[in-house]
């Protein structure tokens, strides 16, 4: 065959590990084979004699003991989508995928290969394949690599293809060491004036200073109004002028979060330490100016928008740019974990503000907004439904409550962030309450197990302050955690929404019109989070975000470091599928912007309207997200079994 009209794509991995003789030798090699409809290129037993590349057609891997249905059945069962047959597949492969490579591997097929339709492959012989694999170590690692290498190739393939777009906008790859400046330490005796004069030299606007082994800031501001609102001598030492709470990155962060800390805790510098460790040197000093340098296009200036909007009005142009950041991330490659902690912040930030525009003071500091469901996990991208509840301290009297948070509501709609359908926001008197009536509200649904109650304490273990005293919040989490985490058979309830919808990965064939697809949220989103969230309840994890969940159990061992990374990975995956597809749903019916609602279990049960934004089409994706979207399915189905061990859930 002549080479030229050899259709395999050498731009996609695993092809694209080969080095160009290996390329062609391999399109120089293989002859292209007919099946019909039944045939089976491997059957359980057999010795690899070649490697299979689909050209044209479908195939789907079976277990070895599964029997073959007649084609009437199997034509039937295809065009009705009987989940009979579906349910039986281990994998589906179509037009540049390929299989036998793991027979050739390990030198007998364990599975069988079923042609759906008449199918066209293109056939290596076994001794050719073998040869790429000496040639290519890399080629023959990639089918044994684990998910977390396999979403690292797909990452790279990515970069190749976005090409000169990345390098207009460094600032999505750069790490913190990229730019940031030399600290200006100072010995906490030096006066005022030395401080002064010796930011001036070093054109810094900040210095370190040590004070019992504790490393602190001090800023050019703070040296202003030392001097003159608070009338201090020049001659005044440094030490009581510095901020020895520091927000600290290291070198090999991300610059995204940096802008992340600095959103988070609205500071204007980060310092930048060895470790995280509390005593750890200082070698290095992050400005938010420093960061804004990187920025290439206004997009990405929401963050400054929102720190200096001075009404309503600065805001919602603020919030009206946050869709075209989430698109410039998305278009530039940003790691889909960064990309959600910096939206995160944006988004936490922004209904702060406006928390704060519409609450006086005095009622702030004895109440506080808590923000939950995937914004409280910091794990939405667009814009999600208003998901929140407001807790007021013991004793604090607020007569106007009711009206400041209709206005809060109505304002949040304004902004972008549509009524919850479920009315779990602060507009609904049920989610306003004091301390002792939020806590009772607790022990209510401990006790009564049934699905909303379940359903209330997941949103709230979910929960985080964003305006007011953070102190509250974390109260009725540590509450809830006391009351379930050592309660078997509440667990036990509680885990089981986790396997309420199959894994998908028998929707593949299936998958013949826009009308019809894989529901990732359901079948790979919600299993994992969920699941994830009852074990950090059982072990009292206080973290709130699905990825540092999985850490902490890490750490506590509760769960291997490696399905710990395959799990993350998954849900990576899985997020950045199902973002792309909202996406597209964005540019096809702008109108429809933000109505992607983030309900949990709530919206777990079946939302129509947001359906579609969940299903993913598998023909749209390349043959390596194909793969990848296979290993990630089957680490939920295979998570999803732990967790019926762990709590019983066959029962």
């Amino acid at each position: 065959m002549q080479a030229t009209l050899v259709e395999i794509p050498f731009g996609e991995p695993p092809f694209s590990l080969l080095d160009e003789r290996s390329r062609a030798r391999l399109a120089e090699n293989v002859d292209l084979q007919y099946f019909a409809a039944l045939e089976q290129p491997l059957i359980p037993g057999a010795v690899g004699e070649a490697l299979f590349i689909i050209h044209k057609g479908e195939v789907v891997e079976l277990a070895a003991e599964t029997p073959l249905p007649d084609t009437a059945t199997l034509e039937q069962a295809r065009r009705e989508g009987h989940d009979a047959w579906l349910s039986l597949r281990i994998g589906h492969y179509s037009k540049g995928d390929l299989f036998g490579a793991l027979t050739l591997l390990n030198g007998e097929c364990r599975t069988r290969f079923v042609c759906e339709q008449e199918t066209l492959c293109y056939q290596l012989p076994a001794d050719h394949f073998h040869q790429l694999c000496e040639d290519n170590p890399g080629f023959e690692e990639y089918f044994q690599h684990s998910l977390r290498d396999k979403a690292r190739l797909l990452a790279a393939y990515r970069d190749t293809r976005l090409g000169s777009s990345r390098d207009q906008t460094g600032f999505m790859l750069a790490r913190v060491m990229d730019c940031m400046r030399p600290p200006l330490v100072m010995p906490a005796s030096s006066s005022i004036e030395a401080g002064v004069k010796a930011m001036g030299e070093a054109g810094a606007d900040s210095l370190i200073i040590e004070v019992q082994g504790r490393c602190g800031v001090v800023t050019r501001t703070d040296l202003l109004n030392a001097l003159v609102l608070e009338g201090l001598p020049a001659t005044h030492r440094l030490a009581p002028l510095g901020t020895f709470a520091l927000v600290a990155v290291t070198a090999e962060d991300y610059l995204f979060q940096a802008l992340v800390q600095m959103t988070r805790h609205r500071v204007a510098r980060v310092v930048v330490q060895e470790s995280l460790a509390a005593d750890a040197k200082v070698v290095g000093v992050i400005e938010l100016t420093d960061v804004l340098g990187f920025f290439s296009n206004r997009s990405q200036l929401v963050s400054l928008e929102i720190e200096r909007a001075a009404d309503l009005e600065a805001l919602a142009l603020a919030s009206a740019r946050l869709p075209e950041l989430v698109r410039a991330l998305v278009l530039q490659g940003a790691h889909l974990r960064h990309a959600m902690a910096l939206l995160s912040a944006l988004n936490g930030r922004l209904i702060e503000r406006t928390f704060a525009l519409l609450v006086e003071e005095q009622h702030r500091v004895s109440c506080c907004l808590m923000l939950m469901g995937s914004e409280g996990r910091g794990e939405q991208m667009l814009k999600t439904d208003q998901d929140n509840g407001l807790i007021l301290a013991d004793g604090h009297q607020w007569p106007d409550c009711s009206d400041a948070m209709q206005t809060f509501s109505a304002t949040l709609a304004r902004l972008g962030y549509p009524p919850c359908p479920g009315n779990i926001m602060v507009s609904n008197p049920e989610w306003v309450a004091t301390e002792s009536r939020w806590r009772g509200k607790v022990a209510r649904w401990c006790a009564g197990r049934d699905g909303e109650a379940l359903m209330n304490l997941a949103i709230v273990f979910d929960a985080r302050a964003s305006g007011g005293n953070a102190e509250l919040v974390d109260s009725l989490r540590g509450h809830l955690v006391q009351h379930a985490r050592r309660d078997e058979l509440l667990l036990s309830h509680f885990a089981r929404p986790a396997l309420r919808f199959s894994t998908p990965l028998t929707l593949f064939g299936s998958l013949r019109s826009p009308r019809h697809g894989i529901d990732i949220k359901k079948g790979g989103i919600f299993p994992i989070v969920h699941g994830v969230r009852t074990m950090a309840l059982e072990r009292g994890v206080m973290a709130t975000g699905t990825f540092a969940r999985l850490e902490a159990l890490v750490e506590e061992g509760r769960i291997e470091a490696s399905d710990s990374e395959d799990l993350s990975e998954a849900l990576s995956l899985f997020s950045e599928l199902r973002l792309r597809q909202q996406l597209r749903h964005l540019e096809e019916a702008p109108a429809n912007a933000g109505r992607h609602a983030e309900q949990e279990l709530s919206e777990a049960r079946g939302n129509a309207s947001t359906a579609s934004a969940n299903l993913i089409i598998t023909q749209s994706l390349s043959s390596l997200e194909r793969d990848l979207l296979r290993d990630a399915l089957s680490r939920v189905k295979d998570f999803k079994q732990r967790l019926t061990h762990r709590y019983h859930l066959d029962y």
